[in-house]
């Protein structure tokens, strides 16, 4: 993660089906490493803020963002740290 500090569990990471199937490993990876370390990429300012005070109240945590081929997907983590969901927006 090139001096990014971990700043949360990711529990279990699971990938939906059609996340599986469209997203390549290495984007996948890329915004894992980005979700755990706080940086929530291209989710609104509202979202954001709401991340950030949901770090120190362990509340859920979404993250947007986008593979090389600009596919949008989505990282939730759960608000007790167990699970970390991988899943495109048609997948919700």
């Amino acid at each position: 993660m090139k001096g990014e500090a971990v700043k949360f569990s990711l529990g279990r990471v699971v990938i939906s089906r059609n996340a599986h199937d469209t997203l390549e490993d290495e984007d996948v990876q890329k915004a894992l490493a980005r979700h755990a370390s706080g940086d929530w990429v291209d989710v609104k300012k509202e979202d954001w803020k709401e991340n950030e005070f949901s770090l120190g109240k362990h509340l859920r945590l979404f993250s947007v963002y986008h593979a090389d081929d600009d596919t949008k997907f989505w990282i939730i983590t759960e608000a007790d740290r167990s699970y970390t969901t991988i899943l495109l927006p048609a997948d919700y």
